[in-house]
C-alpha cells in the first residue's frame, strides 16, 4: 500500500468520525452488546396522573332539624377544628332571631352559647324588650370558638352562606346581630357602618336589602362589658328591632 493511499484512508476515516460526531454520536461502542437488526421497542407513554376533582359543597339539608345536625358534621368548615361544636337553641319558628360570632372561651364547658357573663348581659338585654332566651332562636355564625376568637378569613365566605341558610329555615320576623362578625357574614358590612339604621334580609333568597325579616346590628355583650357607656346605644338598636314601641328603659 502507497503513502498516498494511507493518507487517503486516514482522511476518509477522519471525515466519517467528523460527521458521526456532528450527528452527537460520541462513543463507537455500547456498554452491552445490541442488536441492530432487531425491531425497535414500542414507546411507553407514562400514565398521566390522575387529579382529584374539585367536591362542590354539598347542598345543605332544608329542615332545620336536619340542618342542626349537619351543622356539627365533618362537611363544615370548623370540622377540623379543635373544641366543641354548639348547636343553635330556641324554638324553630321564633319570632326573634339573635345570631353572634362564635361560642365564648367558657361555652364549651357549659354546652351552650352565652353561657357566662356575656349570656347573663344578654338575658338582661332581651327582658328590656320583653323577651327571654327561650323565645329566641339563639345562634352563631362559628359553631366552634376559632383561634383567639376571630374567624378565619378563608373560611368567612362559607360560613356566612351557612348562617344565612340558617335564617331562611328559621324565616324570623327579627333579625338581632351581635357583633362585627355577624353583620359581616349576614350584611357584608362592617357594625359601624352597619348599626343605627334598620336592614332587610330576604331570608327566601338570602339577600340583603328590602325583605321580609329586619335585622338589626348592635354591639356583642362582652363589648359592653368592657366599654359599659355603649349600652345606651345598644338599647337604640333594641328599640329599633322591636318597632321603637319600647318604653325608655335601659337593660343594665
Amino acid at each position: 500500500m502507497g503513502a498516498d493511499q494511507t493518507i487517503d484512508w486516514r482522511n476518509a476515516a477522519a471525515s466519517a468520525l467528523d460527521w458521526w460526531h456532528e450527528a452527537g454520536v460520541d462513543t463507537l461502542v455500547d456498554d452491552a452488546p445490541r442488536d441492530w437488526f432487531a425491531a425497535p421497542e414500542p414507546l411507553v407513554v407514562p400514565a398521566a396522573t390522575p387529579v382529584a376533582p374539585v367536591v362542590a359543597p354539598s347542598a345543605m339539608p332544608l329542615l332545620l332539624s336536619d340542618f342542626l345536625n349537619w351543622r356539627s358534621s365533618a362537611e363544615v368548615p370548623e370540622a377540623d377544628w379543635s373544641g366543641v361544636s354548639l348547636a343553635a337553641s330556641g324554638p324553630a319558628d321564633a319570632t326573634v332571631m339573635v345570631l353572634v360570632d362564635c361560642p365564648d372561651r367558657d361555652d364549651g364547658d357549659a354546652g351552650a352559647l352565652l353561657s357566662g357573663a356575656s349570656g347573663r348581659l344578654l338575658d338582661k338585654m332581651l327582658a328590656a324588650i320583653g323577651l327571654t332566651r327561650d323565645e329566641v332562636h339563639l345562634a352563631a355564625v362559628c359553631a366552634k370558638r376559632p383561634t383567639a376568637g376571630r374567624i378565619h378569613s378563608d373560611v368567612e365566605e362559607r360560613l356566612a352562606e351557612i348562617a344565612k341558610h340558617h335564617i331562611g329555615l328559621v324565616a324570623p320576623e327579627r333579625l338581632l346581630l351581635l357583633g362585627n362578625a355577624a353583620s359581616r357574614a349576614i350584611l357584608g358590612t362592617e357594625l359601624q357602618a352597619a348599626r343605627g339604621r334598620l336592614h332587610g334580609f330576604n331570608h327566601k333568597t338570602g339577600e340583603t336589602g328590602i325583605g321580609s325579616t329586619a335585622v338589626v346590628a348592635s354591639f356583642h355583650p362582652r363589648f359592653l362589658i368592657e366599654k359599659p357607656a355603649a349600652k345606651a346605644e345598644a338599647w337604640k338598636d333594641l328599640q329599633m328591632l322591636m318597632g321603637g314601641q319600647m318604653s325608655q328603659k335601659g337593660a343594665e
